[in-house]
């Protein structure tokens, strides 16, 4: 007799970005003007240079404008930060974002809360991201974890009630993720590289979603059967990109699982977008 192995519902993030990309198209040629984004950039990091070339693609698909604002290692901080404080007055800006990593020379903290929390379409500031513990609609949520819930919703996949598990405790990602689930009542776990068991604390979640920085990390014996498992991991292994979750060795087992790269990715892109005409619609009212 035949045996067949049933393989996991993949959640295709660039379908989703394609189908959310034509809705904000859509809804930018309602609008008087183009609404626009500033991406600060230090350096010439070439991941950093990447990511900005793709936020600049759907840009252009969409009818948004982008401003990018490029310096060099050397240059000072005080620059930096008029220039945001400039962007923060200037109506026709409508969203800026700090391109991350910056050089240990810079205070990174310092220069985003600069940014003005309205035009704040990363979520990175602390006004932000206390509107998100207060699950205040007012505030901007970090496009990451937008980002995967919209993934989630997209695919029908419910949180409300579910066991969450969440591997990774940065603040870019894994608390605001995190918080964001509890807000639409998950019961949410967060897990870390000090977690006593830490697989069997994967396998009890109903979803499992890693953000920890580890190539290919969670394998088989993380993760059980009907489980739903997003990948945020993004780790260049053996001249590949990767994710912390071992696709292969994993997809044969969960019911759901995003893959890396096409997951979870260009999910974070269009849904920065997405904050930036929330944004745009916002400095209307006001």
């Amino acid at each position: 007799m035949l045996s067949y192995i049933s393989m996991a519902q993949l959640l295709d993030g660039k379908a989703v970005r394609d189908v959310l990309s034509a809705e904000l198209s859509a809804k930018i040629k309602t609008l008087k003007s183009a609404p626009t984004l500033v991406i600060i950039q230090v350096g010439d990091r070439p991941d950093s240079t990447s990511y900005i070339n793709q936020k600049k693609l759907l840009a252009k698909k969409i009818g948004a404008k982008v401003m990018h604002k490029h310096y060099a290692d050397s240059v000072a901080q005080a620059e930096i930060l008029k220039d945001i404080q400039d962007f923060n007055i200037n109506d026709s800006v409508h969203g800026i974002i700090i391109q991350l990593p910056l050089p240990e020379s810079l205070d990174k903290g310092a220069l985003i809360e600069t940014v003005a929390p309205g035009k704040d379409v990363d979520g990175l500031t602390a006004a932000n991201a206390k509107f998100l513990l207060e699950s205040n609609a007012r505030g901007i949520m970090p496009a990451t974890t937008r980002g995967i819930i919209s993934l989630l919703e997209y695919y029908k996949i419910s949180i409300a009630g579910r066991r969450v598990t969440v591997v990774g405790r940065s603040s870019l990602v894994g608390k605001p993720t995190a918080i964001a689930l509890l807000n639409r009542n998950a019961t949410v776990t967060i897990a870390h590289s000090k977690t006593a068991d830490l697989k069997t604390v994967c396998k009890e979640a109903e979803i499992l979603i890693v953000a920890m920085g580890k190539a290919k990390f969670i394998t088989a014996d993380f993760v059980s059967p009907g489980q739903t498992v997003i990948d945020v991991g993004i780790n260049a292994l053996d001249g590949k990109m990767v994710g912390d979750v071992d696709f292969a060795g994993v997809q044969s087992i969960v019911a759901a699982i995003s893959p890396v790269p096409g997951g979870v990715g260009p999910m974070t892109v269009v849904s920065l977008f997405q904050n930036l005409v929330d944004a745009y619609l916002s400095s209307l009212s006001k």
